[in-house]
This record gives C-alpha cells, structure tokens and sequence, in this order.
C-alpha cells in the first residue's frame, strides 16, 4: 500500500487559482477552448495567448484561475513547457456538447470533481484536510497553523510563506462554503462555487467556525463510488484483494474523498457487485472485510461506470 506522499520532499502547491474559487462555466469554457484549439492545431496556449482575456471574458487572473481548476480536475491535461493544453478524459466524458452533462446540472459531475481535488497531493490544503485532518470542527485559522506546523514538521521543500497558506485555505473555505454577499461585491463576485452544492462543509455558530459533514451522502451515485473504489485501487495496490480499512481510512480512498462513515461505506460496497457487473464483490468471510475483484479495471473503463448515474438522473427526470 502506498503512504501518503506528505512526506519530507515533498512539494506543496497552496497557489495557481489566484485566490478564485472554482465557478460554475469555468471548466466548459476551459474545455471548449482546449478542444477548439487542439481540433484546430493552434500551436500556443489558449490561457496565455494575448486574445485570451477577450475571449475569455474574464480578467487574467481569473483565465489563470480558470486554468488551474481544469488542470486539476482532468478536465484538460498538460500545456506545460510551451506546448497547449490538450483535453482530458473526465473532459471528454462530461464537458464535450455531446458529453454527460456539459453545463453541470447534475450532483454526479460534482462528486466527480470532488474526487479529483480531494486525492489530489498537488492541492495541499485539499488533500490534507480531507485525508489527514482528524476533526469534524475547523476554523480558517486552525487549518492555517495546522499546515504550518506540518510544513515545519516534515519539512517540505520548497517552505511555504504563512500568508501564502492563509490565501489558499480562504480558497478552500469558499469552495465549499459560500462567502457572505456584500454590498462591495460584484454580481461575479457572489457567485458561489459549484461544489458549495455537495453540502461537505457548513458555517456553524456566529464566528468563524465551520464543520465537515461526514456520513451518507445521498447526491452520490453508485457509479461515481465505484469508479472512485477501481481508481484508488489502481493507484494503491496490484492485488486483487483491497480491505476495508484501507477504503475508509487510507489518504486518498473513497472513505476520505467523500467523508463517507463505516456504515454507509460498507452499505455502498455491498451494492458494488451489481454496479460492475460482477467484477468487482464484496466479501466479509471469516470476519475479514474486503473487495475481491475478478479482473481490473483500467481508469478508462471505470470512468464509463458513472454513466449509470446519469441515466439514473435522465429517468428520474421522465418520470
């Protein structure tokens, strides 16, 4: 099993979203143009092209901004070192205009990109709040001292500035918590993020303390679990055998990602068998709590078990 790739050496990334929140028609926008450039040819970056403030219709930071939250949800890869961003398969598979659910109108797409931020090591304050803080109550400071004490304590390379720190988990905060409107606010400005909807943190009392919601979540499809349980799977071991534990505790694993308890990850997991058609199975023999799967699942083919979700949503819908 792989440990969490906090450790000394590594390097934190607390910056890129230029202190902008993920908003709801960023990731299409950013989809649209990778995929109109990359159908195109077009040799430059369309983030840092001059025409992009233009084309865009947001300030350079916010088309930074822009960039950074496609790249971290997969929604585009690469444009580093000179070459253009190309798109990425959860792009592909959600954003395209003939893609699931382009313009976001389902809770799918949300768990979806709460996956991709929460196991992501590149987002620090993502990463370490869902998978290693160890309570359900924070307040901003609270997060601020705890990754610069673990800063401090590891110690990561590069060191990280406190207000650097500071910035990125008032980001993070407003990711899932949207900030009050004030009259010194821009109609743009008080957009909430889209993730605000997954109601995985909430403001609690007069000041500023918030809590993380940890239990069912009833807007999470079966599908998105199940991809979520082959994805960790192909990251953490080759082993046909994956315990318990390890989904519900390890850095990176459904339990932690979603801030599912024991009991509803195991409701979930005894449903799996029927979400992968038989290839992945729950089994509790002996006392021993474990998915067994008969084969593996290659992340292309796993991502194509959230569909179920969207037809799930498409039926409810007609009916």
């Amino acid at each position: 099993m792989s440990l969490s790739p906090l450790k000394p050496g590594y390097k934190p990334q607390l910056s890129g979203h230029e202190t902008f929140p993920m908003r709801y028609g960023w990731l299409k926008k950013a989809y649209d143009a990778v995929a109109h450039a990359q159908q195109e040819a077009v040799e430059h970056s369309v983030f840092n092209h001059e025409g992009a403030i233009a084309h865009f219709g947001v300030g350079k930071n916010m088309v930074a901004a822009m960039r950074h939250w496609a790249t971290q949800c997969h929604v585009i890869t690469g444009g580093q070192k000179g070459s253009p961003p190309e798109v990425g398969d959860v792009g592909k598979k959600i954003f395209d205009d003939n893609g699931l659910d382009p313009y976001m109108e389902y809770p799918s797409t949300l768990w979806l990109l709460q996956w991709a931020l929460a196991t992501n090591p590149n987002l620090t304050t993502w990463y370490w709040v869902f998978n290693h803080y160890n309570s359900d109550h924070f307040e901003r400071d609270t997060l601020v001292q705890g990754l610069t004490r673990l800063g401090e304590e590891t110690p990561w390379s590069p060191q990280i500035s406190k207000a650097t720190i500071k910035r990125d988990v008032e980001c993070f905060v407003r990711t899932y918590a949207a900030k009050p409107v004030t009259g010194k606010q821009t109609h743009e400005d008080s957009l909430e993020s889209p993730l605000t909807e997954l109601s995985l943190i909430k403001a609690v009392g007069k000041k500023d303390g918030f809590r993380i919601i940890r239990g069912p979540k009833a807007t999470l499809g079966d599908g998105v679990f199940a991809y979520a349980v082959a994805n960790f799977w192909n990251k953490v071991t080759k082993a046909n055998t994956l315990s318990f534990e390890s989904l519900a505790h390890q850095p990176g694993s459904p339990g932690k990602a979603f801030q599912l308890d024991e009991e509803e990850l195991a409701d979930r997991l005894s449903r799996i068998e029927s979400t992968t058609g038989g290839v992945f199975r729950w089994s509790e023999t002996a006392g021993l709590k474990q998915v067994v799967r008969s084969r593996n699942l290659s992340n292309s083919e796993a991502l194509n078990l959230i569909d179920m979700d969207y037809q799930v949503e498409l039926e409810g819908q007609v009916a």
